[in-house]
Order: structure tokens, then C-alpha cells, then sequence
């Protein structure tokens, strides 16, 4: 889930949270105001008490960001970049830009977390025997030591993809010495962990408590298909690792002039004989490295139709010095992750001293192309590759974006 809202930066790393977690806040807030505070603390005015639920609501979503920190901060340290952190409805999400390299990293990250949400169930529960009797300190930190402990609880559920699952994962890698087999002990723990819960649920609905027993099914729902995109993402690292850009890209990318108008665009190449399909261009002077610029059809998308004939392309072109480039020697799967974080489609292959003789062009279709071909040559024993999946070709196109980048 990206997120909706941005509210700022921490030690680099952008945070902010997905739309979804505003129903989470408005059911708290309505458990706590209605019910929770006024019947274990009739002392409380009726405005105090909503006062206290919307800030105990507020310091519970900032337990959570302290939480997705612990295993930022850890993963920095050790090296590995941590390109955001999002709130969301079912917690937070710490997104780490590569996978652990050692057993020990992947430990000491997944412990980050619980060991933040310990220190914080310790911290509220002291503060609360400390202001024994004072309502308006006693009733949030209570309540804020019982829930920090209880997710604390919840996250070491030995099942990918919550903390206990990568702490499993962890151990059994150092066991082993066996990546591959942890993430598969892990991911089977995980949907052990995730039935469990859809079938928790359907007991307490036949209970009579419907609204529980629909959450947990949700809940259950959720980790179920995160460990099967975990597994897809995995399958995909495994079938790209050791390829390059130069053996994926396409080398022979269109080129237009720069006279050209948007109507000319559109007619002679988009939807003419010149290049039917494709979504971006390269624009130039007379096929002369490098070029001026290119132009994709979201570039296009943002001229209104009545325009086409009068704007050229040098208008809406994103200039060559602002385009996201890359070497035909980096590995794809680096490729990818920089499409994937500048959310664009595709991207020229340069080289030379200068990065300025362009040598092809790298877009997500041609990567789909390939983890195809992979699939298809595995099913009749003719790579020593592993196969691709249905999984892992959905994960490679799941990687959408737009069709350019700027800024």
C-alpha cells in the first residue's frame, strides 16, 4: 500500500500513511470514547473521554511508526537502504530496498521491531503505576501498554510475512546455511498462521460475534496473500539473478524528429506504420547522439486533443538531462528496482565515458517478455534456470508505473 499522505521524513526515510488507516482510527477512537474509557473509568467527563481517545488513538499509530523504526534503523546500520515507511490498516511497512544478505542481518532486522514494541509496553505500563489514580494518565497508558503487548505478541507469530516469521526464517537460514529452504519453512509456517485465523474468525462468527470474526478472516486474508507475493517477489529475484540490462533490452527503439507535432505523433507512429504499440520515443536531430529528449504517451495524455496540431514536441518532451538512464551492464534486477522507485515504464540504455551514446532501450514489457520465455523454455527442460512461475510473471508486471520520469 503506498501512501496517500506524506507527513515528513526521518533519518531520510519518507513516512506517511495509506487512506485506510483512517478507519482504523474512527473505530478506536468510537471503541475507546463509547465503551472502553467510560465504563473502566466513570470518573471521566464525557469530554475528557473523547479527548483521551482521539489522542490515545494518536499515540497508538505513533507506537506503530516506532515499531516499523526499530527495523529501519537496524537495516540502516547494517547497510541496507529503507526507501519508506507506511501506515496502513492492518499496521505499518517498512519497505527495505534489498533482501538481507546474512542470516544474522535478517535476525537482527526482524527483531528491530519487537524489541520497540517491548520497550514501549514497559515504558506506558510504569507510567501507569506511577500515576495510579490519575484517570487522565492512567486509562490511555493502560491501555497502551495492554495493545503494544499485544502486538508484540501478535507480530511473533512464527509465520511470514509478521516478525516471528522472519525471526523463523533467520534461524532456520543459520541452521541450514539454506536460504532458499528458511523462506520456504517460513512461508508455510506463515500460511499455517493465516488459515488459522480465517478459521478463527468463522468460529466466533458462529459465536454470534460477527464483526471479530469478519476482522480476523480479513486479517488472515491479508497475510495469506502477502506471503504469496513474498514468495512471487522471491521466485522473480531467484529467475533474474545474474542477468543484465543489455540481455533483456530492446535494440532497435524509435526515434522521431524533433519538428514533429503531437497530431503527427499520434497518427504516423502511435497508431500508424511507423511504431504501432510503442510508448515512448526518443526525440532528436537527424538520429544524433545524444538526444534532445524523450516523449512517452503520458506526455501526450496531458495535451488536450484541440492542441495536438500546434504543440510540438519539444514542449511536453522530458528534457535528456532530466531522463532516468541506465547501463547495459547493471544487473535487472537493479534495473527494475529503479523503475519501480521513480514509478516509470521504461528506461534508455546508455554508454561511453559520458553516458551519452544510447545503445537500447529497457521497458517492463520486455522484462515480462523474457520471464515468459524463461517459463516456457523451463517447462521443456531446455535452461538450467528455474522455471518462471504464474506468480512470479504477475509480480514482474505488478511493478506498474508511469511512462516517464522527471525531477
Amino acid at each position: 500500500m503506498n501512501a496517500s499522505v506524506h507527513l515528513g521524513t526521518i533519518r531520510g526515510i519518507p513516512i506517511g500513511f495509506h487512506w485506510s488507516l483512517s478507519i482504523v482510527f474512527a473505530l478506536l477512537v468510537s471503541s475507546l470514547g463509547g465503551s472502553y474509557f467510560p465504563d473502566g473509568y466513570p470518573g471521566l467527563p464525557d469530554g475528557a473521554v473523547w479527548l483521551l481517545a482521539i489522542l490515545t488513538g494518536l499515540l497508538f499509530f505513533v507506537s506503530i511508526l516506532l515499531h516499523e523504526l526499530g527495523h529501519a534503523v537496524v537495516a540502516q546500520r547494517e547497510g541496507i537502504p529503507v526507501t519508506s515507511i507506511t501506515l496502513f490498516i492492518f499496521g505499518g511497512l517498512a519497505s527495505i530496498a534489498q533482501r538481507s544478505p546474512t542470516a544474522k542481518t535478517e535476525l537482527r532486522i526482524a527483531a528491530g521491531g519487537p524489541l520497540v514494541s517491548l520497550v514501549l509496553a514497559a515504558l506506558f505500563w510504569i507510567v501507569s503505576l506511577v500515576f495510579d489514580g490519575n484517570d487522565y494518565i492512567e486509562a490511555p497508558s493502560s491501555w497502551l501498554a495492554v495493545i503494544n503487548l499485544s502486538l508484540l505478541l501478535f507480530n511473533l507469530i512464527p509465520g511470514f510475512p509478521l516478525d516471528g516469521g522472519r525471526i523463523l526464517r533467520a534461524l532456520v537460514w543459520q541452521y541450514t546455511g539454506n536460504e532458499r529452504r528458511a523462506s520456504q519453512v517460513s512461508l508455510f509456517t506463515g500460511q499455517i498462521a493465516a488459515f488459522g485465523l480465517m478459521g478463527l474468525g468463522g468460529i466466533i462468527i458462529l459465536n454470534g460475534n460477527f464483526a471479530s470474526g469478519i476482522w480476523f478472516i480479513v486479517i488472515g486474508w491479508f497475510l495469506q496473500n502477502a506471503a504469496v507475493a513474498e514468495t512471487a517477489g522471491g521466485n522473480l529475484e531467484r529467475m533474474l539473478e545474474g542477468v543484465q540490462v543489455e540481455q533483456v533490452m530492446r535494440r532497435d527503439w524509435p526515434r522521431v524528429p524533433i519538428r514533429l507535432k503531437v497530431r503527427q505523433l499520434v497518427d504516423d507512429y502511435v497508431l500508424g506504420s511507423g511504431a504501432p504499440g510503442q510508448r515512448a520515443f526518443m526525440v532528436d536531430d537527424d538520429a544524433v547522439d545524444p538526444p534532445r529528449g524523450l516523449v512517452t504517451l503520458t506526455e501526450v495524455a496531458t495535451v488536450p486533443q484541440e492542441r495536438w496540431d500546434w504543440t510540438g514536441l519539444s514542449d511536453i518532451m522530458i528534457p535528456w538531462t532530466k531522463v532516468i538512464k541506465v547501463g547495459p551492464a547493471e544487473p535487472l534486477l537493479s534495473a527494475l528496482r529503479t523503475m519501480d522507485d521513480a514509478s516509470i515504464n521504461q528506461m534508455p540504455v546508455v554508454t561511453g565515458p559520458d553516458g551519452l551514446q544510447v545503445v537500447g532501450l529497457l521497458t517492463r514489457e520486455h522484462v515480462l517478455r523474457y520471464l515468459r520465455l524463461q517459463a516456457e523454455l523451463g517447462t521443456r527442460g531446455r535452461t538450467s534456470a528455474p522455471a518462471a512461475s504464474p506468480a512470479a510473471t504477475q509480480s514482474a508486471t505488478s511493478l506498474t508505473g508511469r511512462d516517464a520520469a522527471g525531477d
